[in-house]
């Protein structure tokens, strides 16, 4: 070994890079090794066409911690969220749309048109969410404790977090209990008659899930994604301005301005350990460098089952990992256009319309059928399908008159059943554009070209098993002190000096540098 560092991360994903930039600005000399040519993970700008800079895989920000900005000065080093505004456009096929704004009042008059008793109570549910959003939130940048507990120490942790519930009045409580355990379709139905209303709210309640809107567990998933904000206002989502990229160059430049070194185009082979411990990595080329510790931003199946001999581990967490569930069913779809979709139901171009999340979802039980063909390994015949069109906020990421759409569908599993990702990629893209095309009869006349990646193609492209987003499904039984595993969900291993860094761990998916600030907490710690 030719050369040595306190500290090696391996992937420069957002949160991997989040790691180093803590742990160099604690004075660790840190190597951040990534595979790919780029930094980023799935945050990244890739020129896919000519003048087309598209946010391959993740596309918006809203869960990135206050902490984490504020901490390693991302403004400094170019990191700018545009809000989006509207926040939703839902067409129907009746011809009716349904709006979603920052401003309140321009909202309640939309689901007016369909209920007013809705109109109603959405203030109120507005309210409760936000209340159960800050206790779930305060926990984020937790280390969850041990699991099970085995001293009183363990004991007392647990007391602590039931403290943070002090402020909850009876009726939180429940919902508190209610929200992690129950689907969005019966927590959306307590609170609502409009069908319309339901199924723009449920469909955060479905994203990056192994599951519909009447599975349990998915109204903590529409929690999730009501967590976050934008520039010190909670609840909003937005574009990076120069796309995701932006996101994790700003990471990176902190991180080297503290003197962390990274290098791309440089994977990992294997994690070296001797005696119980990590002495450092191997890499593809055959090089190997010295560390006494390394953090792996790879997902936990990558991180044991192929980096780590098994040989070095227990053999139930081995047997943990392996039942640890991974597989994912959603689908990217970038499209460069020479102009806008028409919609049917709010014709005109450019509108508010183009500058929100545009959903393809007329009612709950449309996502509930399109999961059905999911659960037995067919592409959904009727996606879910949310399109964002970030050069509204952002024009110089395509040509002048020009536009980038991303489209983000479920249900697309990651195993079919008779066939490959091979050979439907291309007659599946046709179907994503026959749906679109009910909706926005000029969409096949505007497509300058398109990228479909389904869960097999973000496996390759990105190194994330099965395609899933999250690292893992974001299910009860995968969360907290369960994630990834009971007993290992304070970032450390069974291996000395090696630890999780990713989206593997507590608090899970999304572009939030959480798990990253974490594990550099406890790395320091010890």
């Amino acid at each position: 070994m030719s050369e040595s560092f306190d500290v090696i991360i391996i992937g420069a994903g957002h949160n991997g890079l989040v790691t180093a930039a803590y742990l160099a600005r604690a004075g660790r000399k840190v190597l951040v090794l990534e595979s790919r040519e780029l930094v980023g993970g799935c945050a990244v700008t890739e020129e896919v066409w000519p003048g087309y800079k598209v946010s391959t895989a993740s596309y918006l920000v809203s869960l990135m911690q206050e902490k984490v900005v504020r901490e390693l000065e991302l403004p400094r080093y170019g990191y700018d969220i545009i809000p989006k505004d509207p926040a939703f456009f839902s067409p129907f096929p009746d011809g009716r749309h349904l709006f979603m704004w920052q401003d309140q009042t321009k909202t309640l008059a939309e689901i007016a048109k369909f209920s007013k008793r809705d109109a109603e109570a959405y203030p109120k549910y507005e309210a409760h969410l936000e209340r159960l959003a800050q206790v779930a939130e305060s926990l984020l940048l937790t280390t969850p404790p041990e699991f099970p507990p085995t001293g009183i120490g363990d004991f007392i942790d647990y007391l602590k977090l039931l403290g943070r519930m002090r402020g909850l009045s009876q009726k939180e409580m429940v919902g508190l209990v209610k929200i992690f355990t129950q689907s969005a379709a019966d927590l959306l139905d307590e609170w609502f008659e409009s069908e319309q209303l339901k199924v723009t709210l449920a469909t955060d309640g479905v994203i990056g899930a192994n599951g519909g809107p009447k599975s349990a567990g998915t109204a903590y998933i529409l929690l999730h994604h009501c967590m976050g904000g934008v520039n010190g206002h909670r609840g909003l989502w937005g574009f990076a301005r120069g796309g995701m990229g932006a996101v994790s160059n700003s990471i990176a430049d902190s991180a080297r301005a503290s003197g962390v070194t990274i290098r791309t185009n440089a994977p990992v082979a294997r994690i070296l350990i001797a005696n119980g411990r990590t002495t450092g990595v191997a890499l593809a080329n055959g090089d190997e460098i010295a560390a006494k510790t390394v953090a792996s931003n790879l997902d936990p199946k990558r991180t044991f089952l192929e980096l780590t001999d098994p040989a070095n581990l227990p053999a139930d967490f081995v047997d943990g990992i392996r039942k640890f569930r991974i597989e994912g069913t959603s689908l990217k779809m970038n499209l460069a256009l020479r102009g806008l979709p028409e919609f049917k139901a709010y014709p005109g171009a450019p509108g508010p319309q183009h500058g929100a999340t545009m959903h393809i979802c007329p009612s709950v039980e449309y996502i509930e059928r399109a999961w059905d063909d999911a659960k037995y390994g067919q592409p959904s015949h009727s996606p879910l399908i949310e399109m964002t069109i970030p050069t509204m906020y952002d024009p110089s990421l395509a040509p002048p008159g020009h536009h980038i759409m991303g489209i983000f569908l479920q249900y697309a599993p990651y195993t079919l059943k008779g066939t490959t990702w091979d050979q439907e990629r291309q007659p599946y893209s046709e179907r994503i554009l026959d749906v679109i095309e009910e909706y926005c009869p000029n969409i096949r006349d505007i497509v300058v070209d398109y990228q479909t990646l389904s869960p097999l193609d973000l496996e390759r492209r990105f190194g994330i098993t099965g395609g899933n987003i999250f690292h893992g499904e974001m299910s009860l039984d995968q969360m907290f002190v369960l994630r990834p595993l009971a007993g290992y969900a304070r970032y450390r291993t069974p291996i000395k000096g090696l630890y999780l860094c990713g989206s593997g761990a507590h608090p899970g998916g999304g572009v939030m540098g959480a798990p990253g600030h974490n594990a550099a907490r406890e790395m320091l710690r010890d």
